[in-house]
């Protein structure tokens, strides 16, 4: 096949007339325009209204109403997210029409969300019906809203500037077929020539697996990914608003960051890992499989390649990125330990019950300390429960960060000691140290403030001209 699939994150959605000058339309035209397939998420901020802000945990309204007495928060909450969908799409569209078109749009689907969870409130009223059987069902009625939006957004838009543009909505609105994911997006898709049409897909797709029970907030990455397997797309692109780069350009300065070019699913799979998503595993896993290569742009700059991520290896040995994130280191000590099995597995049990993500650990003879991506409340918890399971066991909770140099092919290029060197002679000092044999990233345990300046320190030890030249010579 010679189309592409293309997604577009939330942000640069919000953006929307400024990618249809550049990534969407830009100077193509007739057939030029074609041969692209774009899954759209929600504009910015929506989904956060629409189900609770990411990072802050601030109830939508699927929060207040999985927490509602009364529905007025909910039905308050839902108002203003219709207000922030009109507001979103006035910000981008030029033609009245078109905006008096998408706030119809807005209002009907609103209303219906709207009249659906009045109605299943009133069901569940009776005793023979949970609310709490359904509330996963609430979250993917209320995450298709915000793509189903933005993808009706972005059609009016592009045919009103001439584009051939069709849009396919997967969110199953009053569909009452139950399909699975793969048949959703192959009915979908049937009749549609990407060579001769535009298709805006949304990103959230309904099917029976329920995207959001195992992936969350992570859907529209699986949907672009299955998409882009069952049509056999020549390519997947992401696009974002910045480079696949070296490390943040905040940190490091803009004028020392590298593009990275190219890397491939191995390297992915570390950033995913360190919480700096170039693609969700289960999505890249899906590409791989399919032997689709990947590629990351950034959205507003089309007439550069990106960062092309597929199975191959580097040519060289090398340092591609350094990158942090901040942790909870989970310690267990207990002297009895030694050579009695079982410990790890229930420290697992417990974990994996809370729903506690471990991005690493290490263990001696009479201690396990896991890394972990969590709450201090949540940890709280944890240590509740290992304190049950071991009375005599000595468990504590500290917040620490975790640094990590990554590449294809790390190997002879001394990262762990040189990178001991560069954070001592930068004035700090590693906790601890981590190397696994497949030589593809290296993890320096810091104190919390310590972060940012280290990750500073080790990008100028690795990924500068100078850094390049001392290891190529070194190596």
């Amino acid at each position: 096949m010679t189309h592409t699939v293309e997604k577009i994150g939330g942000t640069s959605m919000s953006r929307l007339n400024e990618l249809r000058d550049t990534l969407l339309i830009g100077g193509r035209e007739g057939d030029d325009l074609y041969g692209r397939v774009f899954v759209v998420s929600a504009f910015g901020g929506i989904t956060d209204l629409l189900l609770e802000h990411k990072k802050s945990g601030k109830p939508g309204v699927y929060g207040q109403f999985a927490n509602s007495d009364t529905g007025h928060g909910w039905h308050d909450a839902l108002t203003e997210v219709s207000k922030a969908m009109i507001e979103a799409h006035e910000a981008v569209l030029d033609h009245p029409g078109d905006v008096e078109q998408a706030t119809d749009f807005v209002r009907n689907r609103i209303e219906g969300a709207r009249n659906c969870l009045i109605d299943l409130q009133r069901l569940c009223s009776y005793g023979h019906f949970q609310l709490s059987e359904h509330m996963l069902q609430i979250r993917e009625l209320l995450s298709g809203l915000g793509e189903a939006h933005s993808a009706y957004v972005t059609v009016l838009m592009l045919q009103r500037a001439g584009v051939n543009a069709r849009n396919v909505d997967l969110s199953g609105w009053r569909d009452d077929g139950h399909y699975t994911l793969e048949e959703r997006i192959t009915k979908a898709m049937e009749g549609v020539d990407p060579a001769a049409e535009m298709p805006i897909v949304t990103g959230y797709a309904q099917c029976t697996e329920g995207l959001m029970r195992e992936f969350d907030r992570g859907y529209s990455e699986v949907t672009f990914s299955k998409l882009a397997a069952l049509t056999s797309a020549r390519e997947a692109i992401i696009h974002k608003e910045f480079h696949l780069s070296s490390a943040d350009p905040k940190l490091v300065g803009a004028e020392n960051v590298r593009k990275l070019g190219r890397t491939n699913y191995d390297v992915a799979d570390q950033l995913s890992n360190m919480g700096m998503e170039a693609i969700h595993p289960k999505a890249a896993k899906t590409l791989r499989q399919a032997q689709v290569p990947l590629r990351v742009t950034n959205a507003f700059e089309p007439g550069d390649p990106g960062t092309l991520i597929d199975d191959q290896p580097a040519e060289t040995p090398a340092v591609e990125i350094v990158t942090g994130l901040d942790i909870v280191a989970l310690e267990v000590f207990e002297q009895d330990m030694v050579g009695v099995k079982g410990y790890d597995a229930a420290i697992l049990d417990v974990l994996t019950r809370h729903e506690v993500r471990i991005v690493s650990k290490v263990s001696n003879a009479n201690t396990i300390t896991h890394y972990l991506d969590s709450s201090l409340k949540t940890m709280r918890r944890v240590e509740d429960d290992l304190a049950k399971l071991y009375p005599q066991a000595k468990i504590s909770s500290r917040t620490l960060s975790m640094a990590s140099v990554i590449g294809r092919d790390l190997s002879s290029l001394c990262v762990l000691t040189r990178g001991l060197q560069a954070i001592a002679e930068a004035g700090y000092e590693s906790i601890g140290a981590t190397q696994g044999p497949r030589n593809v990233d290296v993890q320096f345990i810091l104190e919390r403030n310590d972060l940012e300046p280290v990750i500073a320190a080790l990008h100028g030890a690795f990924v500068t001209p100078q850094a390049k030249e001392k290891l190529k010579q070194a190596a």
